[in-house]
C-alpha cells in the first residue's frame, strides 16, 4: 500500500512539472521576441514581442522559438535589416533551453537561455554560452 501511496504521489509530481513546461513553451512559441535593450536589468535580459510600440533605435535583435525544435536568431545585418540564423532548441535544466546552430563555423555561438520570467508578454532571460562537451 506505501508503494501504491508513493507510486501515486511521484506520478502527480511529475504530471505538475510537466504542465508548468508546457505551459512555459505556450508562453514562449510562435511568438518573434525583439530584445528591449533599454529595460535590460545587469546580465538580464529583457525581449516583448514584435508587436510591441518599442522606442526608436538603430535596430533590435531577437529570436523566434517554433514547434518541433526550431529556433530563429534574427541579427543586425550588414545593411542594417535583420538577418536569420536558424538553428535548433531542446529543453536544458530547469527553465533553461539550449540553442544549437547548425555547421562547423556557425554564424552565431551555441548558447543556453536561461528563462528568468515571463510575465504580461515581458520576457527576462540570461544567456551563457553552450558548454563545448554537451
Amino acid at each position: 500500500m506505501k508503494n501504491i501511496l508513493l507510486l501515486c504521489l511521484l506520478s502527480l509530481l511529475l504530471l505538475a512539472s510537466t504542465c508548468r513546461t508546457e505551459k512555459l513553451e505556450r508562453e514562449l512559441l510562435e511568438v518573434t521576441w525583439l530584445h528591449s535593450f533599454e529595460e535590460d536589468e545587469g546580465d538580464t535580459l529583457v525581449f516583448r514581442p514584435n508587436t510591441y510600440d518599442f522606442p526608436p533605435s538603430r535596430g533590435r535583435t531577437g529570436f523566434a522559438i517554433e514547434n518541433k525544435g526550431v529556433f530563429k536568431e534574427y541579427l543586425i545585418a550588414p545593411t542594417d535589416g535583420l538577418e536569420e540564423h536558424v538553428g535548433q532548441w531542446t529543453h536544458g535544466e530547469k527553465k533553461a533551453l539550449q540553442i544549437r546552430f547548425k555547421g562547423e563555423k556557425p554564424a552565431v555561438e551555441n548558447y543556453t537561455l536561461e528563462i528568468v520570467s515571463i510575465r504580461d508578454k515581458v520576457l527576462k532571460v540570461k544567456k551563457a554560452p553552450l558548454a563545448t562537451a554537451e
